[in-house]
């Protein structure tokens, strides 16, 4: 899975533990089969056992695409002959619209972050990063200052399956990240290996996930916004925001580093007024009445 797919650890752990749950499965209710003699039937089976856990429609799909892929590579191994899970059907996932932020709020956000202190400068250089990139948590917190290609414009980062891609930089936000380095990083003890990352905690290591999280939940919270909160809520408003104002699609797909454009094409969910404003706006016979 790493060499020939490219995928990430997490990924591998992800999908060696969608097999132990095979295997439970397996040893529990056939423990006289091997992988040889699993049928269709017996998958099936394990699609309702699983469905038991309460497990997500999205985490129902990856477990079944993890068995799929692990008889494929039985069958290219020639460790059996016939393909039990070619038939087995995955659970349509319903796409949910994902929550983003307005930016308005954002900016209102932004705007709280208290800039007397070090931790501010470094909140806010990171915060308009995350959300001027359209980065990953994971791309943000590893982003080094190697990735960095002020001269260009660009960062470079290494997302999903370890596949680096070149993202636009605007000069805000590195005229933030100088700001900081300057002010902040500059004058941190950094421990032995982090020399090269971007965001540092006051302790002179990478930031952790879960002070980014800590950091935008506690500013939401101080402007009064009530929307779910995480990290990822900037990646999401980035995408939307430039998909409404008529960015290209396959651009922005670029950009988030999505393999597939479907992915991407859940922001189209554009907003009632935004949709119904551009209706008024161009369609032919408004233009007509209105002239």
């Amino acid at each position: 899975m790493q060499i020939e797919k490219s995928l990430s650890e997490n990924s591998v752990v992800a999908y060696e533990s969608d097999i132990e749950k095979l295997t439970v499965f397996i040893e529990q209710y056939y423990p006289s089969k091997n992988p040889a003699d699993v049928t269709l039937k017996d998958l099936r089976e394990f699609l309702k056992y699983i469905s038991e856990f309460h497990f997500t429609e999205t985490t129902q799909s990856r477990i079944i695409s993890g068995v799929k892929h692990f008889f494929k590579f039985l069958i290219l191994e020639n460790y059996i002959q016939n393909n039990p899970a070619e038939l087995l059907e995955t659970p349509r996932i319903k796409r949910k619209l994902p929550v983003f932020l307005s930016v308005e709020e954002i900016d209102l956000m932004l705007s709280l972050i208290d800039r007397s202190t070090p931790e501010g400068e470094r909140n806010l250089a990171m915060l308009e990063t995350l959300y001027s990139c359209g980065l990953r948590v994971s791309e943000l917190i590893f982003l080094k200052l190697s990735d960095l290609h002020r001269a260009d414009g660009f960062i470079s980062v290494i997302g999903k399956g370890d596949k680096q891609r070149l993202i636009p930089i605007g000069k805000s936000a590195l005229k933030l990240i100088d700001n900081y380095m300057t002010h902040h990083r500059n004058h941190i003890n950094i421990k032995k290996n982090s020399e090269d990352m971007v965001f540092l905690s006051k302790r002179g290591t990478p930031i952790t996930r879960q002070m980014v999280f800590y950091i935008i939940k506690n500013l939401a919270e101080k402007g009064g916004i009530k929307k779910t909160i995480s990290p990822h809520i900037f990646r999401h408003s980035f995408a939307t925001h430039l998909v409404e104002g008529g960015a290209d699609l396959r651009a922005v797909q670029e950009m988030l580093g999505h393999e597939s454009i479907t992915t991407t094409e859940i922001y189209t969910h554009l907003d009632q007024h935004f949709l119904r404003e551009n209706i008024l706006s161009f369609h032919p016979r408004n233009k007509k009445q209105e002239s």
